[in-house]
């Protein structure tokens, strides 16, 4: 028998398939970023604060997604300048940003343990705001 997801690959569109590329690279950064998030906040939280660390980790680590979508998910496609991409990144991400730092603020602030365990809050808002920050980087940064 034929494998069940080779069979629906197969009977993607051209465009289909492009996305869901896209997707699948977008998300395999987002977990690489998932990581760098989390040893950013581990690092800066004992000098300024859970809910600045995470504020100092959302634009380290979004700078860092950025430039590695532009060179491996979106290096088909002709980019704009580079510090005018990066503003856009950072404009579209901001509804992410509202997502992915709210879960993770309103998480650290009335759970106790996930204040004790901040992985949790930021695995939390990374999840959250993973598919706005994909569709909006597509349609507004990576077009």
């Amino acid at each position: 028998m034929s494998n069940p997801l080779a069979m629906a690959a197969a009977r993607l569109t051209p465009e289909r398939r492009l996305l869901l590329e896209h997707f699948i690279k977008f998300a395999i950064i987002g977990t690489a970023g998932f990581v760098w998030d989390t040893a950013v906040v581990y690092a800066t939280a004992p000098f300024v604060g859970p809910y600045w660390a995470g504020a100092i980790s959302f634009v380290i680590v979004g700078t860092i997604n950025w430039v590695a979508n532009r060179w491996w998910t979106y290096r088909h496609l002709s980019h704009d300048a580079m510090h005018k991409q990066w503003v856009r990144f950072l404009i579209a991400n901001a509804v992410g940003f509202v997502l992915n730092r709210g879960t993770y603020f309103a998480l650290v602030y009335t759970q106790p343990y996930v204040r004790a365990h901040l992985v949790l809050a930021v695995a939390a808002g990374g999840i959250a705001g993973m598919f706005v920050n994909f569709f909006l980087s597509r349609r507004m940064v990576f077009r």
